[in-house]
């Protein structure tokens, strides 16, 4: 079923355009999964376990046809396929993380773990551009998640928190990490002192940078 066969809401509002585009279960998701860059169907099948290869594979085709996901060829050394936003699919950006500032408010059910690009986006939904303002600082965060490790860079720049897959050029610090750790630390259930005593979090460089992002990361209040 491509995009001109689904159902509508014949509604001329914005909003309902919008969700004729990308109200379809998953869709949103699947664009999360790549605002830190393109993956391969595998990654992203990896990162949305609940669906099914059938539905991932459809919202794929609906999303290539809005003009949201292009397919491209990846460099070496991996090659092969690749799913990447569009310039128009990267404008979502504002919109996810406005929608996770939203969600992040509501009683937490699932027992699911985040995946990397989540829980980025999660660090993204809870920093404060107040706290973010006046200063500027790259860190480079290694998920090293035994089934789907990850090289995240952070940067800080005009009072926002911006991030990108991939390793840094001289980041101000790198901080290493299995994801059971990094979670409960970047949200304030553990203190990041406490880890790296206990040699579960590394951190090389400038740690105080690392210290003064995780200080500008607020934790939401329950609706």
């Amino acid at each position: 079923m491509g995009v001109s066969d689904r159902r509508s809401y014949d509604d001329p509002c914005g909003v309902a355009r919008a969700l004729d585009v990308v109200g379809e279960r998953w869709a949103l998701l699947v664009v999360r999964e790549l605002l830190l860059g393109p993956k391969r169907y595998t990654d992203l099948a990896r990162g949305l376990p609940g669906s099914s290869p059938t539905v991932l594979s459809q919202r794929l085709r609906d999303l290539e046809a809005a003009g949201i996901v292009a397919r491209s060829v990846a460099g070496p050394p991996g090659g092969g396929r690749v799913y990447g936003l569009t310039p128009r699919g990267r404008e979502l950006e504002d919109v996810l993380l406005a929608l996770g500032r939203w969600g992040s408010r509501t009683v937490q059910t699932s027992a699911g773990d985040l995946t990397a690009d989540a829980f980025v986006l999660a660090l993204r939904t809870v920093a404060d551009p107040a706290r973010l303002g006046g200063w500027s600082a790259r860190v480079e965060l290694v998920v090293e998640d035994p089934d789907a490790p990850d090289r995240i860079t952070l940067g800080v720049a005009d009072g926002r928190l911006s991030a990108v897959r991939g390793t840094a050029d001289r980041p101000d610090a790198v901080v290493a990490g299995p994801p059971a750790v990094l979670r409960p630390v970047a949200f304030g259930r553990r203190p990041l002192e406490d880890a790296l005593a206990a040699g579960d979090l590394r951190v090389e460089g400038d740690a105080d940078v690392v210290r003064r992002l995780l200080g500008a990361l607020v934790p939401p209040v329950p609706a």
